[in-house]
């Protein structure tokens, strides 16, 4: 993706200070993501370099830092053990990563970003909440050093507390000593972007220092003082990720969509979604060439970005070639840090994101018991299911959650004008639809809903009977109605245009749309309802039912007396 020189801008002090920050928060964090999802923790670091740089250079949300995420790590681990793959493969990991960019590039040229307007917020929570419980109890054993039992994460946690005297007590104390660290710097206002990486560096020291017996980073992996090198994709693993690396880039896709909102451009310039997308799919085509994991856009990151001073896209550059230089002069040393440290660290992070959602949670519970319903289902899918299928069971739910929430809203409402008064003109007033229709009345109708095919057992209900309705005329708004509405939606015109016809009476639509108006004439409604049953919609609100109501009184108002015969 081409990017001009006035896209980029200048970058600032605090984009380089604000870089660096961001840079060395990767360290602990990309790794343990990683490792937490059964990755090498390189790949974690590699992850924070290439996509960064890459995202932040094409992102049409300027503070965005693209990078791994736990999410992403977790949803990219059950997709490789579903298709039976090494997760610490590194050509299984790079197919993946540039199948997660094809697919998000798509998304970002078809311009599918309004997809994830229907993912729903109950959903997400409940997947964002199953998520952090996915994230505590996968380092559980590297905090307290006993690996709790249970086929599914719930069961997990229970079987952890069970355990409590099977804890190691080097590992637990030196997990409990790096959260009071993290504590302590957090409450100090300037250590509070980096307290992380005080709380690794400090108790790293320490453990070091006092030659605590505990697992190192070494002990799973080592860390070579190298710049990420080319890797080729296993072109042979394509057929079983293809699917899977649509669950991620959704995954992906979905968190990332969350920072735009949260975090405008300073410069004033507007987000876009569909660019959003397609910078984070060049950023994992490029990433999977050079050992990095499937990236999306990092709220934590950018957080950690925006609070240390970023003002412009440079920071998420700076912050992938520091880290870069880091790991190049410095990887020897990232392989002392302690398992526990790392664990300590993703258990407060874990800690914060369920703590952060617990208003979100609180909200979906009062809002409707459908909506808890959808977070609590998802939730436990994430808890107990792969997270590739978790999601697409949270998508499912979001849809059903939409059309039932579309067919309850849809209603149809009587108007009613009042007679004019000496001090002006009558009103407009609603009321319910009458039950059936007044012989050689009028009565008027406004629909409110989406045509959706759901609804309209309900809104065919709310209809007046036409039985014995002769002569009498309802007038139905449609300006709400969709230009194209669904064809249940057009068979119950026709089908009550014709029961109203067979008594006498009449229907006429009011507001019509230049694009239905078409519709209606191709499909035979028109036809139905003859001269004057369609009355096209005005630049002015009521200038159509005006229009339609004129009409049905001419047609409704008997005829004049014959005048007597006069003889010449």
């Amino acid at each position: 993706m081409r990017v001009g020189p006035g896209r980029l801008g200048r970058p600032t002090a605090s984009d380089v200070s604000s870089g660096a920050v961001t840079g060395l928060f990767s360290i602990p964090e990309g790794m343990a993501y990683a490792a937490i999802a059964g990755f090498n923790p390189v790949a974690g670091l590699y992850a924070g370099v290439v996509p960064a740089i890459v995202g932040s250079l094409t992102s049409r949300t300027v503070l965005m830092v693209t990078t791994l995420t736990s999410a992403i790590a977790l949803t990219s681990q059950s997709v490789l053990a579903d298709a039976g793959l090494d997760p610490k493969d590194a050509g299984n990991v790079a197919t993946l990563t540039l199948l997660v960019g094809v697919v998000m590039l798509l998304m970002g040229v078809l311009r599918l970003g309004a997809v994830m307007s229907f993912v729903s917020h109950a959903v997400m929570t409940g997947f964002s909440t199953g998520i952090a419980l996915q994230i505590i109890t996968g380092v559980l054993k590297d905090a307290t050093g006993y690996a709790p039992q249970g086929h599914n994460r719930l069961l997990q946690l229970g079987d952890w507390l069970g355990h409590i005297g099977d804890w190691q007590a080097a590992a637990t104390l030196t997990a409990l000593a790096t959260i009071a660290v993290w504590a302590l710097a957090r409450a100090v206002k300037r250590l509070e972007p980096a307290a992380l990486l005080v709380a690794m560096v400090a108790v790293s020291l320490a453990v070091a220092a006092l030659s605590t017996d505990v697992e190192l980073v070494k002990d799973i992996a080592a860390i070579p003082a190298a710049l990420p090198s080319f890797t080729a994709p296993d072109l042979s693993a394509v057929p079983d990720l293809v699917w899977g690396a649509v669950s991620v880039a959704l995954v992906a896709l979905a968190q990332a969509a969350g920072i735009a909102p949260s975090m405008p451009n300073p410069d004033g310039t507007r987000s876009d979604v569909d660019g959003d997308f397609r910078a984070q799919g060049c950023a994992n085509l490029a990433g999977g060439l050079f050992q990095a994991l499937p990236s999306g856009g990092s709220m934590s990151r950018t957080g950690v970005a925006v609070s240390a001073g970023a003002r412009t896209r440079w920071a998420g550059v700076v912050s992938g070639v520091f880290l870069a230089l880091v790991v190049l002069l410095c990887g020897s040393l990232a392989e002392r840090i302690p398992m526990p440290v790392i664990g300590g660290l993703i258990l407060v992070v874990g800690g914060e994101l369920i703590w952060g959602k617990r208003h979100d949670i609180l909200l979906v519970f009062r809002t409707s018991w459908l909506s808890a319903g959808a977070m609590v289902l998802t939730f436990l899918a994430t808890t107990q299911l792969p997270l590739q299928r978790a999601i697409v069971l949270g998508a499912v739910l979001s849809l059903l959650l939409y059309c039932a929430q579309a067919a309850r809203q849809a209603k149809l409402v009587a108007l009613r004008r009042t007679p004019d008064r000496p001090t002006g003109p009558g009103h407009w007033e609603t009321a319910e639809p009458p039950a059936a229709l007044t012989p050689g009345g009028i009565t008027v109708l406004d629909y409110a809903g989406s045509s959706f095919f759901a609804e309209l057992p309900r809104i065919e209900s709310g209809l007046p009977a036409t039985d014995g309705a002769r002569g009498a005329v309802l007038i139905l708004v449609v300006r709400a109605l969709p230009d194209v509405p669904s064809s249940a939606m057009l068979g119950l015109l026709d089908r009550y245009a014709a029961r109203l016809s067979d008594q006498g009476g009449r229907l006429v639509l009011c507001g019509v749309q230049p694009p239905l108006l078409r519709l209606l004439e191709r499909s035979g409604v028109a036809a139905r309802l003859g001269e004057g049953g369609i009355v096209p919609a005005t630049p002015q609100l009521f200038g159509a039912l005006d229009t339609a109501l004129a009409e049905a009184r001419r047609r409704t108002a008997p005829p004049p007396p014959e005048r007597p015969h006069q003889p010449r």
